[in-house]
């Protein structure tokens, strides 16, 4: 059984008196340890399987599997608890709460978890062990992604979920926040997924899910995959 099973998972928003499917049929497997990226264009379904694989949105019909869970069963009360404690959340936007420091922002995850990271060790591992006690606004915007980073890193997740992670970032900026994804894929075992528009990602993931149009259009699975650092865009 693979860490991650979707199969045949279907969402149909009602638009008034029209159905309209922002995901069809989908199937595919992910694997425990993969850094994994999903791809395709605007519109194609991308955040709404992020969504529904994070617990925020439910399937219509089909089933998602989390390490041998069956999510898409789950009532309000059981998706909550899985949001709060298998699921770490990366934006495109950093979320931070402005009038608290970086160390405050991640001790807010810390909070509500079972088994939560030190936010100490989270943040000297992206990275901002000496800015701990800056708030956001002293912050860059790669800084202020790696605080986020570390908040989702903080909750000690099954599953790291990133939507966009670069997309307000600068080129370098951004090369260094996936390099710091695919490291912590690397070196601690766990399971990240980064939605993205962008092709060239894809030569640093262990996976490949291409979507078009709600669908998966395919899946490759990469058995060399490029380091982050020498990508390019």
């Amino acid at each position: 059984m693979a860490f991650v099973e979707f199969r045949d998972v279907s969402k149909i928003y009602q638009m008034g008196e029209v159905p309209v499917a922002a995901v069809r049929d989908m199937s595919f497997d992910i694997e425990r340890g993969e850094f994994v990226v999903i791809v395709g264009p605007s519109g194609a379904g991308k955040t709404t399987l992020l969504n529904m694989l994070g617990g925020m949105d439910t399937a219509t019909s089909g089933t998602i599997m989390l390490d041998g869970d069956r999510v898409s069963a789950y009532n309000k009360k059981q998706l909550t608890r899985y949001r709060r404690y298998d699921i770490g959340f990366v934006f495109q936007f950093y979320n931070l709460v402005q009038n608290l420091t970086a160390r405050e922002n991640v001790e807010l995850a810390s909070q509500i978890c079972r088994d939560p990271l030190p936010a100490d060790e989270v943040l000297a591992a992206v990275g901002l062990a000496d800015r701990a006690r800056n708030f956001p606004g002293q912050l860059s915007g790669g800084e202020q992604q790696r605080v986020a980073i570390a908040r989702a890193l903080a909750k000690n997740p099954k599953l790291l979920l990133c939507d966009e992670p670069t997309g307000a970032l600068d080129y370098e900026t951004g090369k260094a926040i996936l390099k710091l994804l695919q490291d912590t894929c690397r070196q601690t075992g766990r399971t990240v997924v980064v939605v993205t528009h962008n092709s060239a990602f894809t030569a640093i993931a262990n996976r490949v899910i291409h979507v078009r149009e709600g669908s998966v259009a395919a899946v490759e699975v990469n058995p060399a995959p490029q380091s982050a650092e020498v990508l390019e865009w």
